[in-house]
């Protein structure tokens, strides 16, 4: 009898380990622990739609990294929260999952860890193509060395603070180095106007990042918002598109889910993606940061993309 009941708890444990495993894979925890193992999914993603970016293609959803870095624009708590799970080992496996359902290019920002980041990420046979968010001009050729991105791209708050000061040719200047060191140049901006006021002086940037939302604005009497904090204003995603279709350079859209505040269901989130792939040029993409703690972001932001992202 004793050694019945012994077996009759083994089955039950079992059981129920079978069953929360089960569990963690329906709801996407279990992505990062299959990460490593090498295997392939177990049904291949179709492919994403790309864009050009100079001689690269790059797709549509390119993978961001503030979450990475632990800017949440949801406070300290969440920051920190962010920042303790992206340990150097997770980044690389979330890097190579965003890879494995077909994302070919993600954005970063020099930080503590990032060239062991992608130095890993190549290690582990990454095709993965890197795009340098970053800013002061004497510190391109020490980061394209470091990081071998396919293009440095000036940061937006400081752009949009450099525009605001009349140092607008601080910005020129870096375009101008980032060529010289023989990568794309972009310029990255929240303010819509620096980068229309770039078009159409015909600056060399191969491409922009476009901010959905104006954050870095100045206004003691802020119109409807988003949320208490930081300035996400309901209409500014449409100023926004609305340069990104006046100028000829593809354009990266970001924020488009302003910063957590369009994920209150996966509704929401994809009618976020259906916005942005309208009101952008066939030509464009969005950079999106993830968070796949609790769910697969990375495979419902593919998925997204694959059925609304197709140039019509």
């Amino acid at each position: 009898m004793a050694e019945e009941r012994h077996e009759t708890e083994r089955t039950g444990r079992r059981q129920f380990l079978a069953q929360v495993a089960a569990a963690a894979a329906a709801s996407g925890l279990a992505w990062a622990d299959r990460s490593g193992a090498g295997e392939p999914p177990a049904t291949s993603p179709g492919p994403l739609p790309t864009i050009a970016l100079g001689r690269y293609r790059a797709t549509r959803l390119i993978a961001g990294w503030n979450p990475i870095g632990g800017y949440s624009y949801l406070g300290p708590h969440m920051d920190r929260h962010m920042k303790e799970y992206f340990t150097v080992e997770r980044t690389v496996e979330f890097l190579l999952a965003c890879e494995r359902e077909g994302i070919n290019t993600h954005q970063f920002s020099p930080a503590e860890g990032t060239a062991e980041v992608l130095r890993a990420v190549r290690e582990r046979g990454s095709k993965m193509q890197f795009l340098c968010l970053h800013a002061g001009r004497p510190g391109i050729r020490q980061m394209i060395e470091s990081t071998q991105p396919i293009a440095m791209v000036h940061h937006g708050g400081v752009t949009d603070q450099m525009f605001a000061e009349g140092k607008h040719q601080e910005v020129h200047d870096y375009v101008k180095e980032a060529h010289d060191r023989g990568v794309l140049a972009g310029v990255s901006a929240h303010n819509p106007d620096c980068i229309k006021r770039i078009a159409d002086e015909g600056w060399e940037a191969d491409l922009f990042m476009t901010c959905f939302h104006f954050l870095t604005r100045k206004t003691t009497k802020p119109p409807e918002t988003l949320s208490i904090g930081y300035p996400f204003y309901a209409a500014d995603p449409e100023a926004m598109t609305a340069v990104v279709r006046h100028v000829k350079q593809p354009c990266l859209g970001f924020k488009i889910l302003a910063a957590g505040r369009k994920c209150a269901s996966q509704d929401t989130v994809k009618d976020a993606f259906r916005f942005a792939f309208r009101n952008i040029k066939p030509t464009d993409g969005v950079v999106v940061g993830m968070y796949p703690r609790f769910f697969d972001e990375v495979h419902a932001n593919a998925q997204y993309t694959r059925e609304l992202g197709r140039a019509t």
